[in-house]
């Protein structure tokens, strides 16, 4: 199962994993360019549809094992841009809620609907897709939030899921779609550099980003047995560029045992944190 598997990225991932001989189960919202996706290629099959909708991912993996037997890989590429619109200042309750619709709740929906049978097959892999701008680089709001919480929706599938033999990992991909071309976009990019928010190296970057078929290799790897140990983490493909963000873990800036001693006072705190 692709989640928005018609365009971009996943329409990249799609035609890689049925080269791979995997049967394809692509999903968009549009019901012309999933139909249209699918005759691109062999042996996939179009279900349309908005997948934060509850009954449409139960749906999308119910029409993934009606077909194919099982589901084994679920990717999910949906997504819709990141606004300038979105900015803290601007942005409205409605827009942000939006956007956490179409990052956040279409990847634990379709994560929720698929992983009961992927642990009652004893296997499966989950992919879902990230981005860079959950560090906060690329302003906004909405987006960045939908994103990160993607990240952490997926670390806690992985340790939940792990000892059933199901793999979870994220993919922040850098490649040139709808989503990353137009003046609105540049624009955009070029704001986030005069703010200083980007530097030049991510502003070029991000104007002259590769195609998508250099970000599908890394989805078709975590698909495949090749991948059964790899789990539970946060990779990135851009270009030839793959790279991995390392697991979080607290830096210690200051310990006294709470037994037998007060508090930390402000100005000692400020001593430790400057």
């Amino acid at each position: 199962m692709v989640v928005g598997g018609t365009r971009g990225i996943g329409l990249a991932v799609a035609e890689l994993l049925a080269t791979q001989g995997a049967g394809v189960v692509l999903n968009g919202r549009d019901p012309a360019t999933a139909n249209e996706a699918a005759e691109r290629i062999a042996g996939a099959i179009a279900h349309p549809g908005s997948p934060s909708d509850p009954d449409v991912a139960d749906a999308l993996i119910e029409r993934c094992v009606e077909e194919f037997g099982s589901i084994d890989i679920l990717v999910n590429c949906a997504g819709t841009p990141g606004l300038a619109g979105e900015s803290i200042l601007r942005v409205t309750s409605t827009l942000f809620r939006d956007l956490i619709d179409a990052h956040l709740m279409t990847t634990f929906e379709t994560c929720r609907a698929a992983a009961p049978k992927m642990v009652e097959q004893g296997g499966g892999s989950i992919i879902n897709t990230s981005s860079f701008a959950y560090l906060g680089d690329y302003g906004g709001t909405g987006y960045p939030a939908g994103k990160g919480g993607v990240n952490g929706l997926t670390m806690a599938i992985a340790a939940e899921l792990k000892e059933h033999g199901v793999r979870a990992n994220v993919v922040c991909p850098g490649a040139k779609t709808r989503l990353s071309t137009g003046s609105e976009y540049e624009s955009h990019i070029a704001e986030l550099n005069s703010r200083g928010l980007l530097d030049n190296a991510s502003t070029q970057a991000a104007l002259d980003a590769p195609p998508p078929q250099y970000a599908a290799p890394i989805y078709a790897y975590l698909a495949s047995d090749l991948a059964k140990g790899v789990t539970g983490q946060i990779f990135i493909a851009a270009g030839g560029f793959v790279g991995r963000f390392d697991r979080q873990t607290p830096a210690i800036i200051g310990y006294r045992d709470h037994a037998d001693s007060p508090p930390w006072s402000i100005e000692e705190l400020d001593g430790l944190i400057r």
